[in-house]
């Protein structure tokens, strides 16, 4: 069966090249590739095994092992929530909770049109504004679920 192929551009393969024979190198590559992507395509770690000559198990074992490596396509919107102690024993979970229900997905899913996608997090260092969420780089601080609807109303609308 035929690999399917992927395009790295130019800057990201200057970039494996860079790194390829560094030492300790498999995290950072699969960080440049997760930000070219959003998330790790089979392909692209296909293709970096075959680059680097390390086995496709070895680097699916690092990608599985982190939690911030993302082997699915997110939404269009990352919304983040820590579960973080802070953030946790001020009520995270419950925000997962509603989150998840006000957008109907669990775990890896993204919403049906494709805008949002939830990560549970260990934290996002803001433990002072507990709890926190964080919808592509902007954070919430001492967010209360009654907030949620209009919060992500905010990123429907964009």
């Amino acid at each position: 069966m035929p690999v399917a192929q992927i395009e790295f551009s130019g800057e990201l393969m200057d970039f494996i090249e860079e790194w390829k024979e560094k030492p300790g190198n498999l995290i950072m590559l699969l960080h440049r590739i997760q930000e070219e992507f959003g998330y790790i395509p089979r392909e692209a770690a296909e293709k970096l095994s075959r680059i680097i000559g390390l086995p496709l198990a070895k680097i699916y074992g690092v990608i599985t092992f982190y939690h911030f490596f993302k082997t699915t396509k997110p939404g269009k919107h990352r919304i983040s929530i820590c579960l973080g102690t802070a953030c946790y024993l001020r009520g995270s979970q419950d925000l997962l909770d509603e989150t998840q229900s006000i957008l109907n997905i669990k775990g890896d899913e993204i919403t049906d049109d494709g805008l949002f996608s939830i990560d549970a997090v260990r934290c996002l260092g803001c433990c002072g504004l507990a709890p926190v969420l964080m919808i592509d780089n902007e954070i919430y601080g001492k967010v209360v679920k009654e907030q949620l609807p209009e919060i992500i109303a905010k990123y429907r609308s964009n």
